[in-house]
């Protein structure tokens, strides 16, 4: 298994972050040490002395050591806008990032990396979540949130992750429109065209239970 993966969404508010915890406790129960971290997050209240995003927090909070917030989330912005405007004039580095990321490596057996929005959200004014993947050198994990138009959105995702040359571990399908009608024959459509395993099916959940769903997931091989 990989030391680590990178996990994307179709869109933002996919479920993402759920899922990576619900991966985070999958890969715990096997045995494994696990962190989570998010480079780069917009939408932070001020706490504990600084920016501090929830989506990060709850990486924080799960992980399987205490870990030093800014190693999980290097970059924290105010604005609940694309981090490439919320960065305003901050230089977003990629050094920072995989230097913090190379720490969290040593903290465990497994790093999962959370992105911001989709494939090719911009993550600063320079480069995207794209541009981070293939520099991380991390399999990919792609969750779908299953609502009307998802397919269009997975299958471009999909496809644009297999141009960067990154490999796409599996996909995880999230139920974002408890009443979304024929989900099924939707689920079933996207795993003729998706060429990489269905990890999980994840149900719509009015709050969290991070156990339960990480029973619902095959882990990557």
């Amino acid at each position: 298994m990989s030391s680590g993966f990178f996990v994307t969404g179709t869109d933002t508010n996919v479920g993402k972050t759920w899922s990576t915890l619900a991966l985070m406790r999958a890969l715990q129960r096997q045995g494994l040490s696990v962190n989570g971290m998010k480079p780069v997050a917009a939408g932070c209240e001020w706490l504990q002395g600084g920016w501090r995003n929830s989506d990060a927090l709850l990486l924080q909070q799960y992980a399987s050591r205490a870990l030093d917030y800014r190693h999980i989330n290097p970059y924290a912005f105010q604005p609940s806008v694309s981090p490439h405007i919320a960065c305003g004039n901050t230089d977003v580095r990629l050094d920072v990032i995989l230097n913090a990321y190379r720490f969290l490596k040593t903290q465990g057996d497994c790093v999962l990396v959370e992105g911001a929005g989709g494939w090719f959200s911009p993550l600063c004014r320079a480069w995207d979540n794209a541009y981070l993947a293939v520099a991380l050198q991390l399999p990919i994990i792609l969750v779908v949130g299953v609502r009307l138009g998802c397919i269009n959105h997975a299958l471009l995702t999909y496809r644009a992750i297999q141009q960067s040359g990154c490999e796409l571990a599996g996909w995880l399908a999230v139920l974002i429109d408890k009443d979304m009608p024929e989900f099924q024959a939707n689920l079933d459509f996207l795993k003729q065209r998706i060429g990489s395993p269905l990890l999980g099916v994840l149900p719509h959940l009015p709050s969290p239970d991070f156990a339960y769903l990480a029973a619902l997931i095959t882990l990557p091989k």
